[in-house]
């Protein structure tokens, strides 16, 4: 998950508890993460970024896991999307549901470009280093070595 507008700290632990609500076990958790934004609009500000693993309940599919996740997002104060990538107050991604491969307009897992985002891998390497979603060449703490990225990251907390 990722803030990059209001106290982005306190919108984090907020979901964060919000998403032990949906956990069958208690949740992994990485440090928090700053990192500088990808692919979005000119003069946005950094992100602060952290990796939450769950045990979602038997009961929980992907998508209905995400529609749980989407609400929270709107709990914290994001509203509809204006522009790709714009600086908002809380983003709660869904990376991978077990070994499940989904591509259809309302979710695709895993997320199509986790694997080539560091805010996304450093964290997830720190609390899983060995996870290797569906279609990964390899684990995320390999991923993270041999990614080739202008982004910048660093462990905040």
């Amino acid at each position: 998950m990722g803030s990059n507008l209001g106290d982005s700290t306190a919108l984090i632990e907020q979901a964060i508890v919000a998403l032990e609500k949906f956990s069958d076990q208690p949740v992994l958790r990485s440090s928090l993460w700053k990192s500088s934004p990808v692919d979005c609009p000119p003069g946005s500000p950094d992100f602060v970024n952290v990796v939450v693993a769950i045990k979602p309940s038997p009961t929980d599919t992907p998508e209905n896991l995400l529609g749980k996740m989407q609400a929270i997002e709107r709990q914290l104060g994001r509203g509809p999307k204006q522009t790709d990538n714009e600086p908002r107050p809380i983003d709660l991604d869904l990376i991978a549901f077990g070994d499940h491969l989904i591509s259809n307009e309302y979710l695709t897992l895993p997320h199509p470009r986790a694997h080539q985002r560091k805010f996304v891998l450093g964290p997830l390497a720190e609390i899983l280093p060995e996870f290797n979603a569906p279609g990964w060449s390899t684990g995320a703490r390999e991923l993270i070595a041999n990614l080739q990225t202008e982004e910048t990251t660093s462990r905040i907390g």
